[in-house]
This record gives C-alpha cells, sequence and structure tokens, in this order.
C-alpha cells in the first residue's frame, strides 16, 4: 500500500554562495509534506529595488545544479522544464515554485536564485530538500 503522506521536501539550513548584500532570497517554509499526486508550491521571497531576474535550480540525488526556469520579464506566469511552472508577483515580491501533480521522481534539493542587473554574482537561497 502506498503511503498516504508522501514527504517531498524541507528546508535545512545550509551555507550556500551568496551574492550582492543589496539583495536576498529567502525560501520561508521549514518543511513541506505531500501526498503522491499532490500540488506542490515552494514559496520563495525576494528583496532587490530594480527589476530582478529570478531563477530556479534543482539538484538530484549524486547530479550537479540543473537549471529549471527562470524570469527575465513579461508574462508573470513562467513555465520550465519537467512540469515545474513559477509565478512571478512583484506585489509581494516572490517567485513561488508549483508542480501539479508531484511525484517520487520530484526528491531533489531545489533553490531559488536572484540576480539583479549588473550584479556578477547570483544571490541563492538556503534551499529545500526532500525528506
Amino acid at each position: 500500500p502506498e503511503d498516504p503522506a508522501i514527504p517531498l521536501l524541507g528546508i535545512y539550513p545550509e551555507d550556500v554562495p551568496t551574492g550582492n548584500s543589496a539583495q536576498s532570497v529567502d525560501q520561508p517554509d521549514a518543511h513541506v509534506t505531500l501526498s503522491e499526486g499532490a500540488s506542490l508550491e515552494l514559496r520563495c521571497s525576494y528583496s532587490y529595488s530594480a527589476a530582478p531576474y529570478l531563477f530556479w535550480y534543482v539538484q538530484y540525488p549524486g547530479q550537479s545544479l540543473q537549471f529549471l526556469l527562470k524570469y527575465i520579464t513579461g508574462d508573470a506566469v513562467v513555465k520550465g522544464t519537467k512540469g515545474f511552472e513559477a509565478e512571478f508577483r512583484k506585489s509581494n515580491s516572490s517567485f513561488n515554485l508549483k508542480k501539479s501533480p508531484a511525484h517520487w521522481s520530484d526528491s531533489a534539493k531545489y533553490f531559488c536564485a536572484l540576480n539583479g542587473l549588473g550584479s556578477l554574482n547570483p544571490t541563492f537561497s538556503k534551499g529545500s530538500q526532500m525528506l
């Protein structure tokens, strides 16, 4: 029998590269638990005074960081790879990652990142890891 509550991801405090101190990005949820096939949403909030360039990356176990999607300008909803999408909301400075349905194969560490105009180094969130 299937486990009705599949733990998909949780955020753990780890050291990751931080970019410009004038910009910040955060994934606020300490834990997210979902059932197989449920809708997944990872929250990402940012702080930056100008128009941000926003990204989501994923790192599957034993693999290097992989690009999922980006927001530069234009449509608020951005379609990415593997069925992921993210919605840019300037009004509350958020760029939440979504997928429906989510599966065991989505087990990975997810990172939201921000790169401001003229910044050479992106700022990464601390990430979220499937339990």
